[in-house]
């Protein structure tokens, strides 16, 4: 049987802005069908990786592979993204959000969201102005999560929210993952709450990985937690 190819390639990835280097060469393949965390401090160059893999921000210098293609338009549609920044619109009701977007992909699952929605506790007829952070933050996780796409990425999706949310929002994900047609990373720094989660793990630090490796392993090589590895290679 043929090995799957990796969901993700990343080699040689630079990326500078008018201040800093955000990525100095970063090499990474994640292999199809796991969750991958990728930690880091604040500024540690995680967003700015995911939004080069997005294709929202143009790299200096690398390659980069999606399912085994360089980034174009098909690739774009294979990515869902969710970003730490807000991207709803205030005015719109949570029913109205997902209608939106469900109008961009052709891979929507109408059937999930009703699904998710009841899970995630969320009442379609309210505005997202009247949403808490908690709440938009599930809006947005149930936007990614409705796609059938094989690469999802979620930019600090815990960012700010109170502790409930936080395991809301992990439940989801631990229950709508497809680990036989998909691919995840999460961007954290909140590595307690998401640990389970992960099949793998990426360190990154000032735009440079410094550890990476199966989770499992990592635990079993080091004799502690991932979150106790974070504190001790971050705090």
């Amino acid at each position: 049987m043929n090995e799957k190819q990796p969901a993700l390639v990343v080699t040689g990835l630079r990326k500078k802005y008018p201040k800093i280097e955000a990525l100095k060469g970063v090499d990474l393949a994640l292999p199809q069908g796991e969750i991958w965390g990728l930690l880091g401090p604040n500024g540690s160059g995680k967003s700015t990786l995911l939004k080069c893999v997005v294709g929202l921000v143009n790299p200096d210098g690398g390659e980069i592979q999606v399912m085994g293609q360089p980034p174009s338009r098909r690739t774009k549609a294979q990515i869902a993204f969710v970003p730490e920044v807000e991207n709803l619109y205030r005015w719109m009701t949570i029913r109205q959000a997902i209608d939106f977007t469900a109008s961009f992909y052709d891979d929507w699952q109408e059937e999930r969201v009703e699904e998710l929605l009841s899970f995630m506790r969320l009442d379609p007829a309210k505005k997202v102005s009247s949403l808490s952070k908690g709440m938009r933050a599930r809006l947005k996780l149930i936007l990614a999560l409705a796609r059938r796409a094989p690469l999802i990425l979620l930019d600090e999706p815990f960012s700010g929210i109170d502790p409930a949310s936080r395991d809301r929002i992990v439940e989801g994900i631990v229950r709508q993952f497809k680990s036989e047609e998909q691919t995840m990373i999460i961007s954290t720094h909140a590595v307690g709450d998401t640990e389970q989660l992960f099949d793998g793990v990426v360190f990154l630090d000032e735009g440079t990985i410094n550890l990476k490796g199966n989770a499992e392993d990592l635990r079993t090589q080091y004799g502690r937690s991932i979150n106790d590895l974070f504190k001790e290679v971050f705090v």
